[in-house]
């Protein structure tokens, strides 16, 4: 070195040569040591903001997710309780209670983040600059969620009771509705299969025209019912498939079937009384057609009165499907002439009666004309008396078909036809 060379010459001032070489070497040693030392510190420090850095990410990751999962439950919480079954708040409350039930996850990381945000803060640095979300708005959002959570719980409640009010209405609602029901549908059934005299059958009419209005009452108390439950917009009913509607409709059907019913018994009794159509042709009518009433409507669909019809022994063709027949719609022509349809229990006694009452006009003149032809206008008829005034022919056909006259007293006389019952049995076939 050039100090060597200097005190290896010898140098006059070879002392103060060492004394500045030692000099600048020790200055030169301290400022080794205290470059060493800045790098060290250096060292930590980098060390230390390389932890704040991930302190800072983590603690965002997790504000991040902890706050999309708290704006998600709040969205489930505030969403309005409305159900239309006991069984859909019952599945809402237990969805309630699974959600509080894993609180405890959640718990957890609101814990984990109020850890990560104490160890930022004791190395005292600014605000994390990779998230707005801080640890007191955490908190505040924590506290929140235990509110929304109380307040969901009492409209969970509100709501479970205003369903089992509900459902109570229902079961009421279909208690008075099925029993109403049941009994409309008794009452027709009743009506339609009446049996005794006509004046009997009227008189039960009448009673039962009594009984349908006196259940207005019953049918009110179902309408009031009805009327609650749209007030509390219950809009179905798995108890009943019946509606106020469609039963005030029913009872309505059957208090005007009394009065057709009613009108149709005097209509039958005075046809009786005055044209001579017996009771036992009335009964036969009234009979046949309930018959082919299957439903109990008071009333025959076309089908089901040609039916009716060809029963009583009326001789109507079979057509093919889509051909018509000339005979039945010149019958429906009069039996349903606004042509609904439908032929009513009224409307198909009055044409009956109406034929049977030409068939008895035009038996009574046969009868006339027999007993015109017999001796002193007897019951009965002889052979002589037919062959003298009809043809071979006819008079085979008489005596083939008419009975032996038998009086009163259940003698038979000798060469005596009953002519009377021959006339009868003529006509009603």
């Amino acid at each position: 070195t050039l100090k060597d060379q200097l005190v290896n010459a010898r140098h006059a001032q070879t002392p103060a040569i060492e004394r500045r070489y030692n000099d600048v070497i020790a200055r030169w040693q301290k400022l080794l040591a205290d470059s060493e030392g800045r790098r060290q510190k250096l060292l930590l420090l980098q060390e230390q903001y390389r932890q704040i850095e991930d302190l800072y990410l983590t603690f965002a990751k997790k504000a991040s997710a902890f706050n999309s999962w708290f704006e998600n439950a709040e969205e489930d919480l505030t969403d309005p309780v409305r159900c239309n079954s006991v069984e859909e708040i019952k599945a809402l409350r237990e969805a309630h209670d699974q959600f509080k039930a894993s609180l405890s996850a959640a718990l957890a990381d609101f814990n984990q983040l109020a850890a990560l945000d104490k160890q930022i803060k004791a190395f005292e640095v600014g605000p994390n600059p990779y998230t707005w979300f801080t640890m007191d708005a955490l908190e505040e959002t924590w506290r929140n969620l235990q509110k929304i959570i109380k307040e969901r719980d009492t409209d969970l409640e509100r709501e479970e009771r205003r369903q089992e009010e509900n459902d109570q209405l229902r079961k009421q609602f279909a208690q008075a509705a099925n029993a109403f029901h049941s009994w409309l549908t008794e009452t027709r059934s009743a009506m339609m299969e009446g049996s005794g005299t006509l004046e009997e059958q009227l008189e039960a009419t009448k009673r039962k025209a009594t009984e349908v209005r006196s259940q207005k009452g019953h049918l009110k108390k179902i309408e009031d019912l009805g009327a609650a439950m749209e007030e509390r917009l219950i809009l179905d009913n798995r108890y009943t498939e019946h509606s106020t509607v469609g039963l005030a409709q029913q009872w309505d059907q059957l208090d005007q079937l009394c009065m057709r019913m009613q009108h149709n018994l005097e209509q039958q009794i005075e046809a009786r009384n005055r044209s001579g159509v017996s009771e036992d042709a009335l009964r036969e009518f009234s009979m046949m057609f309930k018959h082919f009433d299957k439903d109990k409507s008071g009333k025959l669909d076309h089908h089901e009165f040609k039916s009716c019809l060809r029963a009583l022994g009326y001789d109507l063709p079979m057509v093919e499907e889509g051909q018509t027949d000339p005979e039945f719609q010149a019958i429906c022509d009069i039996v349903d002439p606004n042509r609904d349809g439908y032929v009513s229990l009224q409307e198909y006694m009055a044409f009956m009666i109406s034929r049977e009452t030409e068939n008895v006009q035009s038996s009574s003149e046969v009868e006339q004309a027999f007993r015109a032809l017999t001796s002193g206008e007897k019951p009965y008829i002889s052979a002589q008396e037919l062959y003298s005034n009809l043809t071979k022919e006819q008079s085979d056909y008489c005596i083939s078909r008419m009975k032996p006259y038998v009086d009163k007293t259940g003698r038979a006389i000798p060469d005596a036809y009953d002519y009377v019952d021959f006339t009868r049995e003529l006509f009603v076939n």
